[in-house]
């Protein structure tokens, strides 16, 4: 069969043709000649329970049956309302929820509300401030605001200006640092940057680590400290847990465990158990406040989406939630954490690593070509496409980024 399908990331020049995934049981995936293969990225670091989850799938059908999808232009629906309950009451000062579809849109929702939010209140702030090798998704405005150089060169001349500061990358630490000192050298870096400047808008941040630019994950405090930050010089604090929320990095709510109340987040992949696309924007009271007055004032929020708060996707989210304290899925993923942990020792001692880095229910692999001068591997060695193909033979589906092997299974995945 020809394909006319154009594949993300993939040079498409290398692939004569593609397994046809026809099924999904459990963690396991299966192709049109049956062949089974481990969802190794948990679909792209979105599958809770593995796949054909009965009381999704179950919760899915029954929705179908009423209302398929409503817009919530001047309307609602119960679905909508319902999961934008639970996700106030689980993400502490938060307020409203403004739902969208993916990763991306969820992140320009943030940069629009955080730059709509001083305008509202009538102060000029344009200019964002976010980490070095943050990532925070595809489009043009997410993009800006987490530019990894590896991905997003070739659009560059096409983003918006954002000041960036260093991230504290234990394994590349600048020579003369220790690395407690190096982080220290971080922080003042975002101290001067806001004392220096006084338009900007927001300090912009993937919550507990960095995934898609080489899964760092923050020193104890780090983000903490930064959040400290943005209160001392009332600029506006955005997280994003697309990635690193439910339950990824061992909490639901991972900005609880690094103490970093934000006035906006993000949640999105495991948010439906990553079977529907769907992601939500929450902002906390004082942002949400500035947006109301009178129409003439032209204070509300100028964006908007189709399937925004489609009830599709909010009721598999609302059982998605539901099962996670069910069948104590936290307390599963500290385990599971404990048992990835135990083999970092063998997997560092490959004379390819040069570091491996570890947190809940996600490790990214650094692959080198000299350990002693931590020297990447060279693209030419083509290395993502080798990666799959002998995880294939394997019967796992592995995928890298760059030079980073990355492990993030479904997070319901059993110990044997």
């Amino acid at each position: 069969m020809r394909s006319f399908v154009w594949h993300p990331y993939t040079q498409m020049n290398d692939w004569k043709k593609f397994d046809v995934i026809s099924k999904g049981k459990g963690m396991w995936l299966y192709d049109s000649q049956g062949n089974a293969m481990m969802d190794g990225v948990a679909s792209m670091w979105c599958n809770v329970w593995g796949h054909s989850n009965r009381e999704l799938t179950n919760s899915m059908i029954r929705q179908s049956k009423k209302l398929q999808h409503s817009s919530l232009f001047n309307l609602t629906n119960d679905k909508a309302e319902e999961l934008a309950e639970k996700l106030v009451k689980l993400a502490p000062e938060m307020y409203r929820v403004f739902y969208s579809d993916d990763g991306s849109t969820a992140m320009e929702i943030s940069a629009k509300m955080a730059l709509q939010y001083w305008n509202n209140i009538g102060e000029k702030r344009t200019r964002f401030v976010s980490l070095e090798n943050g990532y925070h998704g595809d489009t043009i405005g997410a993009m800006s605001l987490g530019y990894v150089p590896l991905f997003f060169s070739k659009f560059k001349s096409t983003l918006f200006p954002v000041l960036r500061t260093p991230t504290p990358n234990k394994y590349r630490i600048p020579k003369g640092y220790s690395f407690e000192d190096y982080q220290e050298f971080c922080l003042e870096k975002i101290e001067q940057t806001f004392s220096k400047n006084n338009n900007i808008a927001a300090f912009v941040m993937e919550s507990g680590a960095q995934i898609a630019g080489g899964v760092v994950i923050y020193p104890k405090g780090f983000q903490k400290k930064i959040s400290k930050m943005c209160k001392k010089y009332n600029v506006l604090f955005i997280l994003d847990e697309i990635a690193t929320g439910f339950g990824r990095l061992g909490s639901i709510v991972e900005y609880q465990t690094q103490e970093s109340t934000p006035d906006i987040v993000s949640f999105g992949k495991m948010l439906s158990g990553g079977y529907l696309p769907l992601a939500a924007t929450l902002a906390n009271k004082k942002v949400y406040d500035s947006f109301l007055g009178e129409y003439k004032d032209m204070k509300h929020f100028f964006h908007g989406h189709t399937f925004t708060g489609n009830p599709l996707a909010c009721a598999t989210a609302l059982t998605n939630i539901s099962l996670y304290k069910k069948h104590n899925l936290i307390s599963k993923i500290k385990r599971r954490e404990a048992q990835i942990r135990s083999r970092v020792e063998e997997i560092s001692n490959l004379g390819l690593v040069g570091d491996v880095r570890h947190k809940g229910m996600l490790m990214g692999i650094e692959l080198v070509s000299n350990k002693k001068t931590k020297t990447p591997i060279s693209p030419q060695k083509r290395l993502p496409q080798k990666v799959f193909i002998e995880a294939k033979k394997h019967g796992i589906y592995q995928r890298t980024l760059g030079p980073i092997v990355m492990i993030v299974p479904p997070l319901a995945i059993s110990e044997k």
